[in-house]
């Protein structure tokens, strides 16, 4: 065969091009520009044994960097205990699919089933599903779960002070679903309550979405909000970082309807990006609205407990028209990951972590500021992040921490600087970092 590596026979590809009516491949590529087409052999290296393998990527990785992070901005520095990766990496979990039949996958089920609860306690919300695939599409999910629960209106208003990369992936969701977007504007670092109850009577509003804390890492007080989207028929829907609501007050209790946002912190590693995990949790009357799948508890024929898939709305197992979700096969991978990670842990744990985060994100503002070159942005309380400006040139003072092994905050403007500390940043590190500012 021409294609050596192709599943197909030349007959099955020739029967192929008879349907499309076309007498062979170069045909079915015709619309590509020859000046753009690879005409000559990959440059591929010779095969090489698994000791040279080994060697070649250690070497490779010898060119990466490793800096002592200061930033957040949505993924977080968090400890990864060491046990977690040695049970998420057995086989039985690695490798298994999406638990269609209950009475072989009563593992994977049990677990999800105690991440549900997990998720629950932490957002003190009812329901949670089987978790989505990072923070950023569950609050789109969450969006385009308050255009469907209303039929009558498809406007969501969305806080000015959300995270701006959730807000791009919002926008192409709602671009191909026919949600209409609208910012509510803020005000001195918080979201405006008065613009918001001023866009609610206008009308025509299915949902209201905030973020907890926000991106500059401040605390909101959302006093007031659920009522004022009940009171007009829309869904108060929140996104909050699952790892400080074990010390900040939980969505449950601020009223919202719909909890979302990424598990990362909850000891998933940063990793370059990925992957992550979403939640969604939320009250008992969107249940059925909710993505994804919930697992359920229940007892078998011979009255010992079990766990069933109670409901899914992936499209294969609804009509399809009907489905709300296609979140698929081993997602819940990353389910278990922070199932661990808050087993170990426990609830004092994941306090005494948050506290310590807390106590070095304000130590370290507090220190900076004593340098005379910079100023808290915005008076308002704040839990481990923050946002600074400084008074000198942003990028020299970036590069200076980089090159004595920091990743000192994410730059958000050209005088503006994002920090963020977690427990795994010491006072000698905090330290060193603010001591190169006036290197």
């Amino acid at each position: 065969m021409t294609y050596k590596y192709f599943p197909h026979t030349e007959e099955d590809i020739q029967e192929m091009l008879n349907k499309c009516g076309l007498k062979n491949l170069d045909d079915l590529y015709a619309e590509i520009p020859e000046a753009i087409r690879f005409r000559r052999e990959y440059n591929l290296p010779d095969e090489k044994s698994e000791i040279e393998i080994r060697r070649f990527f250690n070497e490779l990785g010898k060119d990466n960097k490793q800096l002592t992070c200061f930033t957040g901005a949505g993924v977080y520095d968090h400890y990864t205990p060491a046990v977690i990766p040695s049970i998420v990496e057995r086989s039985e979990f690695l490798t298994s699919y999406t638990p269609y039949q209950a009475e072989i996958s009563q593992g994977t089920l049990h677990y999800i089933f105690e991440y549900q609860t997990m998720m629950c306690n932490l957002t003190q919300m009812p329901i949670s599903n089987a978790c989505m695939y990072d923070g950023s599409t569950a609050t789109a999910e969450a969006v385009m779960m308050a255009s469907n629960a209303n039929r009558k209106c498809h406007k969501v208003l969305v806080s000015e002070t959300i995270d701006p990369k959730i807000m791009l992936v919002i926008r192409t969701y709602a671009h191909f679903h026919g949600v209409e977007l609208e910012t509510i504007p803020a005000k001195d670092g918080v979201t405006s309550f008065e613009a918001l109850k001023a866009k609610l009577d206008e009308g025509g509003v299915a949902g209201v979405l905030v973020q907890q804390p926000n991106f500059c890492g401040i605390v909101e007080d959302y006093s007031g909000y659920a009522d004022a989207c009940h009171e007009k028929k829309a869904l108060f829907l929140m996104n909050a970082n699952p790892f400080d609501l074990s010390i900040l007050k939980t969505p449950g209790e601020w009223g919202a309807d719909v909890a979302v946002g990424d598990g990362q912190s909850l000891g998933v590693p940063m990793s370059w990006g990925g992957p992550y995990v979403g939640y969604m949790c939320c009250t008992e009357k969107l249940m059925r609205k909710m993505p994804g799948r919930i697992v359920g508890q229940t007892t078998d024929q011979d009255g010992k407990r079990c766990f069933v898939l109670t409901l899914q709305a992936r499209e294969q197992h609804i009509r399809r028209q009907k489905a709300t979700s296609n979140i698929c096969s081993n997602e819940s991978l990353m389910a278990l990951w922070v199932t661990i990670y808050c087993s170990i842990m426990g609830k004092q744990g994941v306090k005494e972590a948050a506290q310590l985060s807390f106590n070095g994100a304000h130590y370290l503002e507090e220190q900076l500021v004593k340098t005379g070159h910079f100023k808290l942005v915005y008076d308002k309380p704040f839990f481990n992040e923050f946002l600074v400006s400084y008074d000198g040139d942003v990028d020299a003072l970036q590069k200076r921490w980089e090159d004595n092994g920091f990743f000192g905050g994410l730059k958000v403007d050209e005088n503006k600087i994002l920090f963020a500390v977690t427990e795994q940043r010491t006072k000698e590190e905090v330290d060193r970092l603010v001591a190169l500012v006036g290197a």
